[in-house]
């Protein structure tokens, strides 16, 4: 391989923010060998192609899934997993600061990584870290890989991953990516497999694990939409949120307030005057803090949905034995 060449691949790994690792060569994968089948017909892929379509963007504000897809609202520091429609979990998550922000689009989660290596990128934040060189692999459990427990890849070079302490949950905490405490990461990668029709053996989880200098990575039954939104007004389960602008997108302004509620089927010139004065005051004072929110009678039961099992991180093991249940 010629000098530029190679320079050309380096750059495709050592990008900012989270790596996205290659499989080193102790990585085993536990997902099982699909039998071989027939090829299917031109006709039959035309068909599948018309019944299924690539999951998109949800259009609008607020919009809820109605099929099974991962939503991430940043501003939010929030994180959920929806299967078939259903809100299943909901997670406090730490998120890319405003230098290497999280981006927003559809991106996709298809797999579980167990105890993930560590490539130090090519960028000034990781040349000040103690121990550890540009361009090198840190092993897997190396007290200097930040990527804990799990990583889940959802597309270059992003990654929702563990190994955040409790106190970076719901602050700028990671370089472009979704961060979680090891605890959260494994309940997350448990429901996750469960949306995803695979199975994960909590005993086998458990053991990989507990072995920490192996890597082991399990492939998905089927892709899973992971969508990365920017919305600082919701209305969620009746009552208007206001979040703080994090990367200053000009996002929290009255033509924006208008078009969320106009989406719930709520008019802000029909409001009362004290809920437009409410509403306006907040737009006004969230800037100062994280987050306003104001009931408005007219959205009574509208909305996006209230956290379900909310997981702050602060140290509770949630509950995962259920993990795989098929609804």
């Amino acid at each position: 391989m010629n000098r530029s060449l190679l320079i050309l691949f380096l750059s495709v790994f050592l990008v900012s923010g989270c790596v996205v690792e290659q499989k080193p060569n102790n990585t085993t994968s536990s997902a099982p060998a699909a039998p071989t089948a027939p090829s299917p017909s031109p006709e039959a892929t035309k068909a599948v192609a018309k019944t299924e379509p690539s999951p998109e963007m949800l259009p609008g504000p607020n919009a809820i899934p109605t099929d099974t897809r991962v939503v991430v609202n940043i501003p939010a520091y929030r994180m959920d997993i929806f299967q078939d429609g259903s809100l299943i979990k909901t997670y406090k998550v730490g998120i890319g600061t405003p230098e290497f922000p999280l981006p927003t689009g559809l991106r996709k989660a298809d797999a579980v990584i167990f105890n993930p290596t560590w490539t130090v990128p090519d960028e000034a934040w990781a040349e000040e870290m103690k121990n550890v060189k540009v361009g090198e692999t840190v092993e897997a459990g190396d007290k200097n890989n930040p990527l804990g427990w799990i990583k889940i890849p959802i597309g270059l070079p992003n990654l929702i991953h563990g190994g955040k302490a409790p106190a970076k949950i719901g602050t700028f905490a990671s370089h472009g990516c979704v961060g979680l405490t090891n605890a959260q990461v494994k309940d997350f990668a448990m429901r996750l497999a469960q949306a995803a029709n695979t199975q994960i053996d909590e005993e086998k989880a458990s053991s990989y694990i507990k072995d920490r200098t192996q890597t082991h990575e399990i492939k998905l039954g089927q892709s899973v939409p992971v969508e990365l939104r920017y919305q600082t007004i919701v209305v969620e389960d009746g009552k208007l949120h206001i979040y703080k602008d994090v990367y200053e997108q000009n996002t929290n302004t009255e033509e924006n307030l208008r078009a969320v509620l106009q989406a719930n089927g709520t008019s802000f010139d029909n409001l009362s005057d004290q809920e437009r004065t409410a509403l306006l005051n907040a737009l006004k004072s969230v800037p100062k803090k994280k987050e306003a929110v104001v009931a408005i009678a007219s959205l009574t039961q509208k909305g996006y949905p209230a956290p379900v099992e909310l997981d702050n991180g602060k140290g509770q093991t949630p509950r995962v034995a259920a993990a795989n249940h098929k609804h």
